[in-house]
C-alpha cells in the first residue's frame, strides 16, 4: 500500500507522513525502558502510535513517573518474565496489532520469539533488518541491509534481503530503487564469495526479478557514492552517486557501517525488520528516544 506519490526525503518528512496517516497500534515487548517510553509518549502526542506495553508493570509505572508521563496514555499489560513479555506481545500483534517493537531485551532473545513458528508472526519469507539513515552529507535517505538478523548468508537469503529492502523502499515512495551490492572490490573475484553471488543477483535484477529497480554489484563503497571514483575505475554505473539501498555482504559489516555513520557521521537513524506478517521495530537498547521515535514512524508507514 503506497503512502505517498513521492519518496520520503528526510526524517521530518517521515514523521509528517506517519502523522498524516494516523495512529497505529504499536505493541512493545519488554517495555520497561526509559527511551522506549519517552519515544512512545512523543508518538502518542504526535498522533503516530498508541502504545501497548508488555513487561514489568511496576517498573513501567516508575519510569512513567520519572518522565512525568501519565501511564494512562498507554495500555500496560504486566508480565512476570522476559519470555512471557515477548510471547504475549507477539501473539497480540499477530492478532490485533499493527506493528511490534523491541524494548529492553537483547536482540537474540527477542528474535527467538519472533522466529517461533507457532506464535503467528513469522511468514513465508526470510526476515531481514533495514536501517534507514538521514546523513548530513547525502542528498536522500539511505537504506542499509542486513545488519541485524542474518548471520549466515547463502544466495537464497541474499536474494530475499534485496527483495525485502526494495519493497520497503517502494512503500516509502521510491518507485525505482537504486541498489548497490557491496563488496571490497567491484569485480568478480573467486576468493571473495559475495562477488559471485552479487553477480547472480545483478543478473536477476536485469531480468526484472525485483520489479522496477536498478541492481548493481559487486560494487565497492566508493563507487556507490562517487561518480568520479566510478570514472577513474572505469565502472559504468547508474547507481553511483545516487544510491538508495546498500546491501552489505555480512551482518557485521552492516551493523558497523550503520552505527559508524550514526556515531561518527552525525546520521539520524531508524530500524525495522521486514519480511514478517507485521513490521517489527528493532533497535539497539542504547539508541536514543529520537531514534526510537523515527523507528515508530517507520513502523507506522510500513504497517
Amino acid at each position: 500500500m503506497a503512502v505517498s506519490s513521492g519518496p520520503v526525503t528526510s526524517f521530518e518528512d517521515l514523521l509528517a507522513r506517519a502523522k498524516a496517516r494516523g495512529s497505529r497500534r504499536c505493541v512493545v515487548a519488554c517495555a520497561e525502558d526509559c527511551a522506549t517510553i519517552e519515544a512512545l509518549h512523543a508518538a502518542k502526542q504526535a498522533g503516530i502510535a498508541d502504545g501497548v506495553m508488555y513487561g514489568d508493570e511496576q517498573r513501567i509505572n516508575t519510569i512513567c513517573a520519572s518522565l512525568k508521563v501519565a501511564p494512562g496514555e498507554f495500555t500496560i499489560r504486566g508480565t512476570a518474565s522476559q519470555p512471557e513479555s515477548i510471547r504475549s506481545a507477539i501473539e497480540d500483534v499477530a492478532k490485533n496489532g499493527d506493528f511490534l517493537m523491541k524494548g529492553q531485551v537483547d536482540t537474540a532473545t527477542f528474535l527467538r520469539g519472533v522466529l517461533e513458528e507457532g506464535l503467528g508472526l513469522r511468514g513465508e519469507h526470510i526476515l531481514s533488518h533495514v536501517a534507514l539513515l538521514e546523513l548530513p552529507t547525502y542528498n536522500k535517505v539511505l537504506f542499509i541491509t542486513d545488519g541485524g538478523i542474518n548471520a549466515e548468508l547463502d544466495l537464497r537469503r541474499k536474494i530475499d534481503i534485496v527483495r525485502n529492502a526494495v519493497e520497503l523502499a517502494r512503500l516509502l515512495g521510491i518507485g525505482r530503487p537504486r541498489v548497490a551490492l557491496l563488496s571490497a572490490v567491484e569485480k568478480i573475484t573467486l576468493n571473495i564469495a559475495e562477488t559471485l553471488d552479487w553477480a547472480i543477483v545483478t543478473r536477476m535484477g536485469d531480468h526484472g526479478e525485483f520489479g522496477e529497480a536498478v541492481i548493481e554489484g559487486p560494487l565497492a563503497l566508493d563507487i556507490a557514492f562517487s561518480p568520479e571514483a566510478a570514472r577513474i575505475k572505469r565502472v559504468a554505473s547508474e547507481v553511483s552517486g545516487n544510491v538508495d539501498i546498500l546491501v552489505v555482504p555480512s551482518l557485521a559489516t552492516g551493523n558497523i557501517l550503520a552505527k559508524g555513520l550514526q556515531y561518527l557521521g552525525g546520521a539520524k537513524g531508524a530500524g525495522i525488520i521486514v519480511g514478517a506478517r507485521k513490521p517489527i521495530v528493532m533497535l539497539s537498547r542504547a539508541d536514543s528516544p529520537e531514534t526510537k521515535l523515527y523507528s515508530i514512524a517507520l513502523g507506522n508507514l510500513a504497517s
